[in-house]
Parts: structure tokens; C-alpha cells; sequence
């Protein structure tokens, strides 16, 4: 028996992955892509077991299991992090191609830290939050996710700087989407400075307060009075509160119970 092999996935991949990143082996003896990437993942979990751990199951003695991670192909690899798959591929890659992809798929060795400043922004203390942040991003000037939780502060206190720091956001990260809503919600406060700019219209005073709601983070309010706005003048500034709704939804998460609750009225106003 292989010191990667698990006979309690439960224990040595689901809950350990809440501890630290789980890299999951689904293989078969009568495999041979499998015979040649196992030994590659051994030899590259031997060199980084202080990141990640390899476990490795075999899928004809465990079916069951195979079957609820819903293994059609092997070899299979999962990546396990807080209990859940968060990435994954099929088939004997090259080395150096594994090499890639766990660079991109590992989360961030800060990740502790950055789920104690999403608890904090959670509590509205924003100020501990962002500098927490700040350390991170000091440490780790690519770190991602720190960028954008450090543009969603930025946003109610420097909307122009907010802008910039979610620039920094590249096409294609797993934050992408958000650093795209904080940019529109800045544009958005922007017209707050600048009313007059604003197309003259008698739906105009209530687009404006529904800003104003967004600004003073009452998310809820300002998604009422988006929607209204939609109800009463759907394109005022260029379908403009149709893209603050996407924006406050991705700026909070599609988990969020805000969002729940103002997806389907939202929804209807459209159509």
C-alpha cells in the first residue's frame, strides 16, 4: 500500500483539505496513462508537502466514490480545498504542464489571512481589513484576490483609486467579474459628483438615489430603486441600472442572500 493511498476519503481528503490543499489521484490498475502520471505526482508531492498533500484512489476499489465525483475517464485529478473541487483535469499531462496548472489552481498560502479580511469587510470593519490586506499584497504583489478585496474597500472611500487597483485585475483570473463590477460602481459614483452630466429626464433624481443608496452600501435599498428605475425607464443612461444590479450581484456574490432575494424581481422587470 502507497503512503498516498486513502481508506477514509472523508477524513485524509475532505477534511484535511480545510487544513491544507488536497490533490486527488482517481487511477485503476489496469490504466496505463495512470502508471505514468502517478509517479509524477508522487515525485511532485515529495517536493511540495508543504503545500499540498496527494492522495490516491484507486477507482475499482472504491466505485462509489468514483462515481459521486462523477469519474468517467481516468486518470482524473481533483484538487480539494474547504471540502469542495476546485479545479481539476483529465489525463496524463507532461510534468511541466502539472507544474502550471497546480501554480494556477493552488489557492494563495495567505488564504487564512484573507478569509479573516473578508470576515472583517463581513463586519464592517474595513479599516482592520485593509490593512490586513496591505500586508498581503506587500508579501504577494500578484496575489489576486488581495487586489480586489482591496479595490472593494478602496471603492467607497477613493472610487477613482478603487478603478485602478482593479485594473490591476487580469482577463481571465477567478476575479475578474468583480474587479469589473467595482469598476462599474466607481464609474457609477462618478455621476454623483457630476449630476449635471446625466441625460435631463424625470426618472433622473430617482437613478441618482439609487446611486446614492449603493454609495452608502445600503445594497438592498439601491437594488429597489434600481429595479424601479428599470420598471419606469429601463435604458435611462444607457441601460444604466440594469448594469448597476449585475454589478452590486457581482460585487456580493451569487451566494449572497442579497442577491437571492432581488434575483427574480430583477428578473421580472426585464421581461
Amino acid at each position: 500500500m502507497s503512503k498516498y493511498d486513502t481508506d477514509d476519503f472523508n477524513v485524509d481528503v475532505i477534511e484535511r483539505s480545510y487544513e491544507k490543499p488536497v490533490l486527488v489521484d482517481f487511477w485503476a490498475a489496469w490504466c496505463g496513462p495512470c502508471r505514468i502520471i502517478g509517479p509524477v505526482l508522487e515525485r511532485l508531492a515529495d517536493q511540495n508537502g508543504e503545500n499540498w498533500e496527494l492522495r490516491k484512489l484507486d477507482t475499482e476499489k472504491y466505485p462509489a466514490i468514483a462515481s459521486q465525483f462523477r469519474i468517467s475517464s481516468i486518470p482524473a485529478v481533483k484538487l480539494f480545498v474547504d471540502g469542495k473541487v476546485k479545479d481539476e483535469f483529465v489525463g496524463a499531462l507532461p510534468e511541466q504542464s502539472i507544474v502550471q496548472w497546480l501554480q494556477k489552481a493552488l489557492p494563495s498560502k495567505f488564504r487564512e489571512q484573507l478569509k479573516q479580511a473578508q470576515q472583517l469587510l463581513a463586519d464592517g470593519k474595513a479599516g482592520e481589513a485593509h490593512y490586513l490586506l496591505e500586508s498581503i499584497v506587500e508579501a504577494d504583489p500578484s496575489n489576486e484576490q488581495a487586489i480586489a478585496l482591496t479595490a472593494q474597500i478602496e471603492l467607497y472611500s477613493d472610487p477613482q483609486k478603487a478603478m485602478e487597483t482593479a485594473s490591476r485585475i487580469p482577463i481571465g483570473s477567478e476575479h475578474f467579474e468583480s474587479a469589473e463590477a467595482i469598476k462599474a460602481i466607481a464609474n457609477l459614483f462618478e455621476h454623483l459628483e457630476s449630476p449635471d452630466a446625466l441625460e435631463e429626464a424625470p426618472i433622473k433624481p430617482a437613478y441618482l438615489h439609487a446611486i446614492q443608496l449603493l454609495r452608502e452600501s445600503r445594497f438592498a435599498a439601491a437594488l429597489e430603486s434600481f429595479i424601479n428605475v428599470i420598471m419606469k425607464s429601463r435604458y435611462y443612461d444607457d441601460d444604466g441600472s440594469r448594469k448597476a444590479v449585475i454589478a452590486v450581484f457581482k460585487l456580493l456574490g451569487e451566494e449572497h442572500d442579497i442577491t437571492k432575494k432581488y434575483r427574480n424581481p430583477f428578473a421580472n422587470a426585464l421581461y
